[in-house]
């Protein structure tokens, strides 16, 4: 075992032993830590500073009590997370989520992977996560309202324009930005800059609904080329049928490829000759309705993952949720001839699946990369709140795309000069890494 290897794995058994009941954490820290060792053996001093451990640690976690009231009159209490991960180079930026399934454990995976994230689009942000563990399924507009209104009473503390800017995440959409935004105006002098996501008319950026599934296909399409493919032609499943998913089909399908497949929490809609994206946006979007109602001519829904299909198809975008393929559904990918997945999603494979993905020569597009158009253009939406101004649709999809294309290119140089030939995981771990090793060698301890 190599002296950096060595290093590596102590770091690990400290992070650990901090947390041992926090899986999905330890899941993003040890996928990480397993393809770093590189960096580490070509620059001694970020183990002499043991910048390794100084990163895996959040700066800070806020924990905080939200109580509120429904439209019946009953008093609820959930809880509610700010977690300030690292702010080497910038702003604490991130995403909140509202979801039963909120914890700290998931915020610190989320958080630990929007700080690498961050670093790859070149802006200058650093990395956070937040949320709570209030499920707005269900739940009339009055009572999201109340609850947005007491969460942002304590957040509104912890967050600025230059300290750390939220957006939306799973559960939280322009609604409930437009929400806590309006609470936040009322605790503090009004900053436009201090939340992203937000409704156009509230000074948010045009392109930031579509950013994310958006950038997951430009970048997966430079991936794609410089390999000598395209997604023309190509059959594509996506899992998902929210934001992420539904502009990364209408990609997909403006780049000359046919989505068979997607997905809801129950099960997937199979249609071999074409997603109709714009009756999916209808159905998820404007009617809030179940997938079910997805009635095209063709198609069936059937009930399960959409990763057990077992029919041919080339490319795999997971765009639904952390750890949706594991070993056994990523044989099967690779049973059904897909040679490329790219992920829209945070986390959606598991380490089992990964490894499947490196030994079998997968093309893979890890999710601190293909996912990073959200964040590029949260920041693009700080930069024009920051100089007052309002850029196009066009101008804002123009910057997404050289962003996502400059990520790819920087991860594929980082392969070259470490020879880890297409191990784009590698590549988009170290290239990451080593941006924010290096701010924070600058910074000494922090």
């Amino acid at each position: 075992m190599t002296a950096a290897k060595e290093y590596i794995e102590a770091v690990y058994q400290k992070v650990e032993k901090r947390g041992p009941h926090q899986k999905e954490f330890l899941q993003a820290v040890r996928e990480f830590f397993n393809t770093i060792e590189p960096a580490i053996e070509k620059n001694p001093e970020y183990k002499k500073w043991n910048i390794l451990e100084q990163m895996a640690e959040p700066e800070r976690i806020i924990t905080f009590k939200v109580p509120w009231m429904d439209q019946a009159g009953h008093i609820h209490v959930n809880k509610g997370y700010r977690v300030q991960f690292n702010s080497a180079n910038g702003p604490y930026k991130g995403g909140l989520r509202f979801h039963p399934t909120v914890s700290e454990s998931i915020l610190k995976f989320l958080g630990f992977e929007q700080t690498f994230k961050n670093s790859l689009t070149g802006l200058p942000i650093g990395g956070g996560k937040g949320g709570s563990d209030f499920n707005p399924k269900g739940k009339s507009d009055a009572d999201i309202m109340r609850f947005c209104q007491s969460f942002m009473t304590e957040l509104y503390r912890h967050i600025g324009p230059q300290l750390d800017v939220p957006a939306g995440d799973i559960g939280v959409g322009g609604r409930e930005i437009g929400y806590l935004y309006g609470q936040y105006k009322r605790l503090v002098s009004p900053e436009t800059g201090v939340l992203t996501g937000k409704p156009v008319v509230m000074n948010g950026s045009l392109g930031r609904t579509e950013a994310t599934g958006y950038g997951l296909i430009y970048y997966t399409e430079e991936m794609l080329q410089s390999n000598g493919k395209s997604f023309k032609g190509q059959k594509v499943v996506v899992s998902g049928s929210g934001n992420v998913a539904i502009y990364t089909i209408k990609k997909v399908h403006e780049y000359g490829g046919t989505v068979i497949a997607c997905s809801d929490s129950s099960g997937y809609i199979y249609d071999e000759n074409g997603i109709d994206s714009d009756m999916l946006q209808d159905i998820k979007e404007v009617r809030r309705e179940r997938l079910t109602e997805y009635n095209k001519e063709g198609s069936r829904y059937i009930e399960g993952s959409v990763w057990d299909l077992a029919v041919p198809y080339d490319i795999a975008l997971p765009c639904a949720t952390q750890n949706e393929i594991d070993g056994t559904k990523a044989k099967q990918l690779l049973e059904n001839g897909v040679y490329c997945v790219s992920e829209g999603a945070n986390m959606p494979s598991n380490i089992e699946a990964i490894d499947l993905y490196i030994e079998n020569n997968i093309l893979y597009g890890p999710a601190k990369a293909a996912n990073a158009g959200g964040v590029a253009t949260s920041t693009l939406e700080m930069a024009q709140n920051a100089s007052h101004g309002h850029w196009t649709l066009e101008q804002v999809d123009e910057q997404l795309k050289q962003i996502m294309i400059n990520i790819f290119k920087s991860v594929d140089e980082t392969c070259q000069e470490y020879n880890l030939g297409n191990n784009y995981l590698a590549g988009v771990n170290i290239t990451s890494f080593v941006k924010i090793a290096d701010a924070m060698l600058h910074q000494g301890i922090v």
